[in-house]
């Protein structure tokens, strides 16, 4: 059984506590982790924090009843539509933790934990008594989640109904941009948050902190 989603953040931070120790994106990716883009690199080296306005909106008809739904049981505050948004990204040695805030007062924590390593491994996103299982795409300095399979109470779900599309990359003013959607097969669209953020790299992490060593990047 995987630990508490907390388990992995009760105490300090441990790649802070030893700046030569990757994190954990670092020892997943290995080599390809120079691909991200700077900016991208910087937030999963040390973590920091993304902040900037997120549009939230659902489907029509059917799409629409049953994004409602999946908003409220994911904490995502429907109205207003477009609203204050952050997430706070940290990091232990063997996962990392997104920690998003919608302004209307919703939020929304993940913590990831990886499996092997890039490009055939993936990474398991747990967010309550879900967990996604995702491969990863790069391209351009960006990085885009690949659903690969689900669970809810430890149970496997069928994955072709159910169609996510998250991507994330730095635009060349240094912007963060990003989007969410969740789909269903023959209804459409539920759910979608998308924004463009602010980086605000974490001060305690240096520009080298977590520096891969030679044998962790293979």
């Amino acid at each position: 059984m995987p630990p508490p989603e907390d388990a992995y953040f009760k105490d300090a931070h441990p790649e802070r506590q030893d700046a030569g120790q990757a994190s954990a994106a670092m020892r997943w990716f290995g080599a390809d982790f120079a691909r991200l883009h700077p900016a991208l690199q910087a937030l999963h080296r040390g973590g920091g924090t993304l902040r900037g306005e997120v549009e939230v909106s659902t489907g029509s008809g059917l799409g629409g009843l049953l994004g409602r739904r999946l908003a409220r049981r994911l904490g995502i505050p429907l109205q207003p539509a477009r609203q204050p948004f952050e997430v706070a990204i940290e990091h232990a040695a063997g996962a990392m933790r997104w920690r998003r805030r919608f302004g209307a007062g919703g939020e929304l924590l993940s913590t990831f934990r990886p499996v092997g390593r890039y490009p055939d491994g993936h990474w398991r996103e747990r967010n309550g008594p879900v967990e996604l299982r995702l491969g990863v795409d790069l391209a351009d300095g960006g990085w885009r989640w690949r659903l690969l399979g689900l669970r809810a109470f430890a149970l496997p779900l069928p994955r072709w109904p159910l169609r996510t599309q998250a991507d994330k990359r730095v635009e060349a003013d240094g912007r963060y941009r990003f989007g969410v959607a969740f789909s269903l097969a023959a209804v459409g669209l539920l759910l979608r948050y998308e924004g463009v953020l602010r980086i605000v790299p974490d001060p305690r992490a240096g520009p080298g902190q977590g520096a891969a060593r030679p044998d962790e990047t293979g």
